[in-house]
């Protein structure tokens, strides 16, 4: 039994079958943590900021000490809840554990010798999560072959990305990893928002699971979704790729967006009206309120629709257009355009492992 410093690239390995656990304080975790993780502190959050200062202003001697005050019963608890999930009878995972902190220092290493002791063997990831955060900023800058689902609001994209992930296309989607539909009502029905590094941390991991010789599938989105941002070089990536652009006669696309943002209170439609105020223009703004309030939502959608279409439209115009393929559709059925889809690939003599 023992303990192993383990490198970034290996440590990613392992931690598909192994457990793995974040030593760092609850707010460290909740700003970024390697998905997967589960948060087991060495220090609650209060607890490291008052060792943390007494570091500052009388050194490291002075603040071990202080440390030892809440490390035994910290470390007892982490031992215990580490103790309990690796006997459960889930076979598929190792016994072993991965352990990391912040920069792979103190932390990790303490809980590592403990868990030693109890007869767990650890691997201590190198440089801690500061290393995890390297590779996360360096891997959005890996040359991946991107294909783009495009089409003006209401084409039922995101759904159709699900299915055609369903049927062995490579997809990776954006707004749900940020917990956003990417308008101003796309934080509707959405209670949790993701933090700019977690979201960037899962969609490194949704990255690196894809097949580099076979294209990514991603939907056609600005760079700001909700509360985070697409890197620049992957947003860059996307924005010079072939765009499959769906077009869809926008009553048919009305009609899925009433269905989708229908169901919701009308004061929070209001509100997210109120949002786009400053394009929109104030007097289309108190219509569409208008309507709302009368309960009248395919009218106020309607003028939504013709907004974010010109949104869209100018968006799609700094594309290059020889990378813009176009496909025409009459409906936002999901089978329909599915086949399109496979069809207009299979139409320009794509090979069958891009799809």
């Amino acid at each position: 039994m023992g303990n192993k410093a383990t490198l970034i690239s290996e440590f990613l390995k392992l931690k598909e079958n192994h457990l793995i656990i974040d030593v760092r304080s609850p707010a460290e975790f909740e700003k970024g943590h390697i998905p997967g993780a589960l948060s087991a502190p060495i220090f609650n959050n209060e607890e490291r900021a008052i060792i943390g200062t007494l570091y500052k202003r009388e050194g490291r001697r002075p603040a071990m000490l202080e440390a030892l005050n809440y490390y035994g019963p910290n470390i007892k608890r982490i031992v215990t809840h580490v103790i309990e999930l690796t006997n459960e009878t889930n076979t598929s995972q190792s016994k072993d554990v991965l352990v990391y902190c912040w920069r792979g220092g103190m932390r990790s290493g303490v809980v590592c010798w403990m868990l030693n002791l109890f007869g767990i063997n650890t691997y201590q990831l190198t440089r801690g999560y500061k290393a995890y955060r390297q590779f996360v900023l360096k891997s959005f800058q890996l040359p991946f072959q991107i294909k783009i689902l495009g089409g003006k609001t209401g084409s039922a994209k995101t759904d159709l990305l699900n299915a055609m992930k369903k049927s062995s296309f490579q997809c990776v989607d954006l707004e749900n990893l940020a917990l956003h539909r990417g308008s101003a009502f796309g934080g509707l029905g959405q209670t949790h928002k993701p933090t700019q590094e977690q979201f960037e941390n899962d969609l490194c991991d949704a990255l690196t699971q894809v097949k580099a010789d076979i294209p990514i599938w991603m939907e056609d989105e600005s760079q700001r979704i909700g509360n985070v941002n697409i890197p620049n070089a992957l947003w860059h990536a996307m924005r010079s790729a072939d765009l499959y652009y769906l077009e869809i006669p926008l009553e048919a696309r009305l009609e899925q967006i009433v269905k989708n943002y229908g169901q919701y209170d009308v004061e929070d439609l209001i509100s997210c009206t109120e949002r786009l105020q400053k394009r929109l223009g104030h007097q289309q703004t108190m219509v569409c309120i208008q309507h709302l309030r009368a309960g009248e939502i395919e009218a106020a959608f309607k003028i939504l629709l013709h907004y974010y279409d010109k949104t869209y439209q100018h968006s799609t115009d700094k594309r290059n257009t020889d990378t813009i393929y176009r496909i025409a559709s009459n409906t936002v059925d999901i089978n329909t355009n599915l086949k399109l889809i496979k069809s207009n690939l299979y139409g320009r003599s794509l090979k069958t492992n891009e799809v």
